[in-house]
């Protein structure tokens, strides 16, 4: 679309009526001073704060009393607005005009101004749903773009604190910002995010996910290699440590880089209460995550290759428990995990006011009536409830849990337990390959320095954390 304005008021006029014959909420609105001043405003009906528009530019054109004016004058003279740039190349003036700000033309002149009046609504930042903590900042990211900034910039305030924006996408234009901390952030990463970012194929960025599976490594592994998170304040700690972050304008999804391991065992809360209490949860975390791969799985093997390794007595009380159950356990197995992770996702779309009821309604009465026919046996859902509940510990690791516990499953059916070995060394050599932006998935897991690990499977106390204990601090001597 191209716009050409000429110094004639009216011809201008005419062509943006043109131009947005087919949209009803355009809308042109003519203002003349008391004397020889004339202009015209265009805005969207809804995108706009028409208290703005009516305090800061209609009425003072409508009370200027002087002749007429040039637009570097009406903006300087006339005008009661702090932003208000003119003469913007097309693009630059377009989707400033289709994101809520108004432009205004005079008579006798053909450079327009853009006004800051943007005014659509927007909800509070309310804590995320899905990453409430026991204590610690309530405040979540929104849909807006600039008040998501802010409130990054309220708790870094630093100049060294940099945004740099981008429009991404041929057709929604979206505002995409690459925040970092000049001095914190290595230089390796930022420029290979930067290309990343430029190298964008797509007409249409709706959501933070779509940047995320284009510019992320690794891009088939089950494990994340790009960082998700709808709080502020983890932003912020993540700044602190050298990454980078990638806000998207209309989501509450922001993006850091580098991801690694080590992040997904890190719950939000970790930094806000006792060490000792975050060291413990840490290991439950880790201990739930190889339970929910494992557990299904050397049952399994144990069942079908290696039952001389159970106990006389446990034994034979499963087999008793089989009896009448026509499937192997391998199926049982897998038809269980099957029809769990179905409850679930079924919970998880359904309505607040019915969807935890319907999980555990769903489950309880399945569960027993599965057993009662004979379906499965009652040590199969035992194993396979656990599984699904320690999965829940580590939530940012849901796609890995999912795939790899049936993987490991196939592994135990054809070798046993040492199919379950053999399919957890692949685990662990598809981890020591993955990378992000560069820096290797298991950097501090395996990291010589010793302060490297002081906040890894073990948060050490504040009064022993120095600066150079950041994340990337870590990883550029292991670089070296």
């Amino acid at each position: 679309m191209e716009l050409s304005f000429t110094t004639d008021l009216d011809e201008n006029i005419a062509m943006m009526k043109r131009l947005f014959v087919h949209d009803d909420t355009f809308i042109c609105r003519e203002v003349r001073g008391q004397s020889a001043l004339r202009a015209a405003l265009f805005f969207f009906d809804g995108m706009v704060n028409s208290q703005a528009i009516n305090e800061s530019i209609v009425k003072p054109i409508s009370l200027w009393t002087g002749n007429s004016l040039q637009m570097p004058d009406v903006i300087r003279e006339v005008l009661q607005i702090d932003d208000c740039p003119f003469d913007l190349k097309t693009d630059q003036l377009l989707a400033a005009f289709l994101y809520g700000d108004t432009i205004v033309l005079v008579d006798g002149d053909s450079r327009p101004a853009v006004v800051n009046t943007k005014g659509f609504a927007k909800r509070g930042p309310d804590e995320p749903d899905n990453e409430k903590v026991l204590r610690g900042p309530r405040e979540g990211f929104t849909e807006a773009f600039m008040g998501n900034l802010a409130l990054i910039r309220r708790r870094l305030r630093t100049p060294n604190l940099c945004f740099e924006f981008s429009g991404i996408g041929s057709v929604t234009h979206t505002t995409v910002s690459l925040c970092y901390i000049q001095g914190i952030a290595d230089e390796a990463v930022l420029e290979t995010v930067r290309q990343r970012l430029q190298d964008i194929p797509l007409d249409s960025i709706l959501d933070a996910n779509y940047l995320g599976e284009i510019i992320r490594d690794n891009r088939f592994s089950p494990f994340p290699t790009v960082g998700v998170t709808e709080r502020p304040d983890i932003v912020a700690a993540k700044l602190l440590e050298g990454r980078v972050a990638i806000v998207v304008d209309g989501t509450p999804v922001v993006l850091t880089a580098p991801h690694i391991l080590q992040e997904t065992f890190q719950a939000n809360d970790d930094y806000y209460i006792s060490f000792l209490y975050t060291n413990l949860t840490r290991w439950l975390r880790v201990l739930g995550f190889v339970l929910t791969l494992t557990l299904p799985a050397i049952y399994v093997a144990l069942l079908t290759w290696q039952q001389e390794m159970l106990p006389t007595r446990l034994l034979f009380s499963i087999s008793a428990a089989r009896q009448g159950v026509p499937f192997s356990t391998f199926a049982e197995a897998v038809g269980t995990l099957a029809v769990f992770e179905i409850l679930k996702e079924a919970g998880t779309r359904t309505p607040d006011t019915i969807g935890q009821a319907l999980s555990i309604v769903g489950g309880l009465v399945l569960g027993q009536a599965a057993v009662d026919a004979r379906f499965v046996s009652a040590p199969m859902v035992i194993i396979i409830a656990f599984s699904g509940v320690t999965a829940l510990i580590v939530p940012k690791l849901r796609t890995a849990t999912l795939l790899l516990r049936f993987f490991l499953l196939v592994c135990a059916a054809m070798l046993g337990l040492y199919g379950v070995l053999f399919g957890g060394c692949l685990i662990l050599a598809h981890l020591c390959r993955l990378s992000s932006f560069g820096v290797p998935y298991l950097t501090n897991v395996l990291a010589a320095e010793k302060h490297s690990r002081r906040d890894v499977l073990l948060r050490f106390p504040w009064f022993a954390m120095k600066p150079e204990h950041r994340f990337l601090a870590g990883w550029r001597g292991v670089r070296r």
